[in-house]
């Protein structure tokens, strides 16, 4: 099935675009904001996937996108950074309308933050040269910090959140993974990751989720200062 990729993104779009122009919470007068973080984030993201499907640490099933590729990589991996990120972030934002008041005490955030940072250190030296573990939790790890000190107010936030846009995560990128597929959409090198897969999703990809997702809300927070 050839458009199983182009559906995946343009389904989980579909339901927040449409809902970015209800009327009360008018997602959308942030478009400059969303637009010029989503393109910074994507563009940092599509230069590492292209590096990495070049020297076959991931690659794609040609039997479930289209054709066209650039830089390797199908049309439909470049609309997954615009995409899923939005869907996601939206989810973010609905949280912060709809329950202004839901948010992680700071000192509660902070403990977290470093225990996340504390845990994936060693992890990362043990596991060094492993592409996808190395560059992965090197982003994640220097986001936390950075967002520590710069942050972490909306940090207190995102991390409920995430725990929220795991549902459709686990349920998009499955199926990309392999999930309910005789083969999988999107392959991964197991030489070159911790070789634990939750279901059929490597766990980096967990790490991999937060660092573009928070990275989004990072910069959309920013860029609002200056609208």
């Amino acid at each position: 099935m050839i458009y199983l990729y182009l559906l995946l993104n343009l389904g989980s779009l579909s339901i927040p675009l449409l809902y970015s122009f209800e009327k009360n919470m008018r997602f959308i007068k942030h478009w400059k904001a969303v637009l010029l973080s989503l393109t910074i984030v994507a563009t940092v993201f599509l230069i590492w996937d292209a590096i990495f499907t070049q020297n076959g640490v991931w690659g794609f099933n040609p039997d479930y996108h289209l054709s066209f590729l650039l830089f390797g990589m199908p049309i439909e991996e470049w609309m997954f950074f615009f995409c899923i990120p939005y869907a996601s972030i939206f989810i973010h934002y609905s949280l912060e309308y709809f329950k202004p008041n839901l948010l992680i005490p700071q000192s509660i955030t902070r403990a977290i933050t470093i225990t996340i940072v504390v845990i994936l250190i060693p992890i990362l030296i043990y596991n060094f040269g492993k592409a996808y573990t190395t560059v992965n939790y090197l982003f994640l790890i220097a986001l936390l910090v950075v967002s520590f000190f710069y942050g972490i107010e909306h940090l207190r936030r995102f991390y409920i959140a995430f725990l929220i846009i795991l549902i459709p995560f686990f349920i998009v990128n499955g199926i990309l993974t392999g999930t309910g597929l005789e083969e999988p959409v999107v392959w991964y090198n197991n030489d070159e990751n911790l070789g634990i897969r939750l279901l059929t999703i490597p766990v980096e990809d967990i790490g991999y989720a937060f660092t573009m997702l928070f990275g989004n809300v990072f910069l959309i927070e920013k860029f609002k200062k200056k609208e």
